[in-house]
């Protein structure tokens, strides 16, 4: 367990503060319709607040009041993940930490107003797409998500091997 609390506890707090300084810096930055480029102009920062989920899904004018409950729902089912885990699935660990920070991360702009989450960074021209604006709690639920998946797939992989090998190992009948 205490493995556990280790990476929960390294992570969580560090997303959550980088959050918290970046959005707040776009807030008092690029406020008033001001523009900001990094990466030689690839990456415009533009401030932008989403009232949706991802990619600007809404499900009307003010979503939050469903959005905050599924938010607190996925954290609920993220602990219980994160308790299942073995205690030295790097992983898997890291995966779930870095979710749980970004959904918290986006929960508290949710929360506080109901401008919705602060998305400063982009929209990053693709060529054939414009990639919508996001913000670093976005960046860690998608890392996470990626890396969740990742474990679950290694995990599945490892299942199966066992099973061949077990398969392998059974007496078999002559008949």
């Amino acid at each position: 367990m205490k493995e556990k609390i280790t990476v929960f506890a390294t992570i969580i707090p560090s997303v959550l503060v980088l959050d918290l300084i970046s959005k707040s810096w776009a807030l008092d930055t690029l406020g008033g319709g001001s523009r900001s480029e990094i990466f030689g102009g690839f990456v415009p920062l533009t401030l932008a607040y989403n009232r949706g989920a991802a990619f600007g899904i809404s499900l009307g004018d003010d979503s939050r009041w469903f959005f905050i409950p599924i938010t607190i729902l996925a954290l609920i089912l993220l602990l219980v993940l994160l308790k299942q885990a073995a205690r030295r699935d790097w992983l898997r660990l890291v995966s779930i930490s870095m979710v749980v920070a970004g959904a918290l991360g986006n929960l508290y702009d949710r929360v506080r107003w109901d401008r919705g989450v602060v998305d400063f960074i982009g929209p990053i021209d693709l060529g054939i797409m414009d990639w919508p604006i996001f913000n670093v709690a976005d960046m860690s639920i998608t890392c996470g998500a990626v890396l969740l998946a990742i474990s679950f797939w290694g995990e599945e992989r490892r299942e199966r091997a066992e099973a061949v090998v077990r398969k392998e190992d059974e007496p078999t009948a002559i008949g």
